[in-house]
């Protein structure tokens, strides 16, 4: 059986960098960029238009950055994933893009073989994160006051919430924890209504600030 194809939307404002990012991509069986957009308005026209299932984007582009596209996604909750990619590992991006709802950020620099990764595990609903940018995620949630949780979160659903961090799929954490998949949904439904949040990169985020888990790969 032949792989699932994942659909993407490329954006960047430099040609020659976007021509760069497709070559590789598409050496993949299963990655197929199916547009390009040279600026933000006409990546959020082709996003409307393609419903792809991943939108690579550059944070600085003419019209609307990155961010604001990644948050004009989730306003109009449009089935589609944002991977950052960008040349600007500044604190204030890596957080507002994540706050936005951008499920990775990467750096233009990384290898082709990391934004490769970055892509599936973006589409798949998880997190992409380098080291670097992990850490400056965390130091930034480590300077942030933290909310109290009205209803704080099962034994079970810390459980869950620290595999989801760790970019586990539902079916892996049903086998880990030996219950259904079904059950899984229920436990993460149950976290996104305690946290007040719409997405996994949303939750994680979250419980970092309230210091219910800790970023893998992200400490000492």
């Amino acid at each position: 059986m032949g792989q699932a194809v994942i659909r993407i939307v490329l954006a960047d404002d430099h040609a020659v960098v976007r021509q760069g990012i497709r070559d590789f991509l598409e050496d993949e069986p299963d990655l197929q960029v199916i547009a390009e957009a040279a600026d933000g308005a006409a990546a959020k026209t082709l996003i409307a238009e393609h419903r792809p299932d991943v939108a690579i984007l550059d944070i600085r582009m003419p019209h609307a950055s990155g961010i604001e596209i990644a948050a004009w996604v989730q306003e109009q909750h449009l089935p589609v994933r944002i991977l950052i990619l960008t040349s600007y590992d500044d604190e204030p991006y890596v957080v507002a893009a994540v706050q936005a709802g951008a499920g990775g950020y990467v750096l233009k620099d990384a290898q082709a073989a990391q934004i490769v990764a970055a892509v599936r595990t973006v589409a798949a609903g998880q997190l992409a994160m380098g080291r670097e940018i992990a850490h400056k995620l965390v130091t930034h949630l480590n300077h942030t006051p933290a909310a109290e949780l009205v209803d704080p979160l099962s034994e079970r659903e810390l459980e869950v919430l620290a595999m989801v961090a760790s970019g586990v799929t539902n079916r892996a954490i049903g086998r880990g924890l030996h219950i259904s998949e079904r059950t899984v949904q229920g436990h993460i439904a149950n976290i996104f209504a305690k946290l007040q949040v719409g997405s996994r990169t949303e939750a994680v985020t979250k419980a970092l600030q309230l210091g219910l888990i800790k970023l893998p790969g992200a400490g000492a």
